[in-house]
């Protein structure tokens, strides 16, 4: 017990496992969807797209997550204008935007006076230097995304599973996917200053993908993928502090560590059962 207390007495520790916790919720919510509809690519392509935004909010001195949020919605429009203004695949827009936006993030990182601090902090998180300032913009949010979902569900699940059904429902898919590519900014916004906008990618696809191997219905992937994003944030927590890694990337290596392991054991226990099914038939068959 004393490796749990020791580790979340200090205040620090509390707020970065409260940030971690709150940053699950949202990527979970908004990752079932990115993971369901299989645009983990484009999921990666936007957690990159926010930091132009954040490094012109270091430089310029304003809210880091407004910079995040406008980021990822200029980013997620000009996807949307290539891939309907030329021959472009889907795919190769959201490469080619990819690395320009990384590319245009650090190059205005590397105009402020602590460009090796502040192009980590960026990337990274800075999961142990959260603060109540922080936790409460998590915390709005985490509610716009949670109430968003809620009121989206069925147009999300149409345009996810019948997106041809969605459009005879009266549905609109476009509104629906501008609507899914907003809630997805606001996650990666609820979440890059706990583990950073590289690593944010983990929590918005290894939970939501692992709960899929365990669960069926989209509420219980979501509620699945939360339990277990949180025993990824907890667990890193614990390792960080105890061994002194990045908590973020710790965070995020964990998240992805799970979804293997469950896998694994998944794939053991069918060889398992297999094995004894046949076992069985053959010693009836003997009988």
């Amino acid at each position: 017990m004393s490796f749990l207390i020791d580790a979340f007495e200090p205040a620090f520790m509390q707020r970065a496992l409260i940030g971690g916790l709150i940053a699950v919720i949202a990527t979970s919510l908004v990752g079932t969807w990115i993971v369901l509809r299989g645009l983990a690519f484009l999921g990666d392509a936007l957690a990159h797209g926010v930091i132009p935004g954040v490094a012109l909010a270091v430089l310029w001195g304003f809210n880091p997550a407004l910079g995040a949020f406008l980021s990822a919605l200029i980013m997620s429009g000009l996807v949307t204008v290539v891939s309907n203004r030329t021959t472009v695949r889907d795919d190769t827009a959201i490469g080619l935007l990819f690395v320009g936006m990384l590319a245009l993030g650090v190059t205005i990182i590397s105009k402020t006076g602590s460009f090796k601090t502040d192009v980590t902090v960026v990337l990274f998180g800075d999961s142990l230097g959260i603060t109540s300032s922080d936790i409460r913009n998590q915390i709005i949010y985490t509610s716009i995304v949670i109430i968003c979902t809620v009121l989206l569900y069925r147009p999300f699940l149409a345009l996810t599973f019948n997106e041809m059904k969605a459009q005879t429902l009266g549905m609109s898919p476009r509104l629906s996917q501008a609507a899914l590519l907003a809630l997805l900014s606001l996650a990666i916004v609820a979440s890059f200053q706990a583990i950073g906008t590289l690593l944010v990618f983990g929590l918005l696809v290894a939970p939501p993908a692992t709960a899929t191997l365990l669960v069926r219905k989209v509420p219980l992937i979501m509620v699945v993928s939360m339990l277990v994003g949180f025993i990824a944030v907890i667990s890193g927590l614990l390792i960080s502090f105890h061994y002194g890694t990045a908590g973020g990337a710790t965070m995020a290596g964990i998240s992805v560590l799970e979804f293997f392991i469950v896998m694994i054991v998944q794939s053991t226990y069918r060889t398992f059962r297999k094995d004894t099914t046949e076992g069985e038939t053959e010693c009836l068959e003997a009988i």
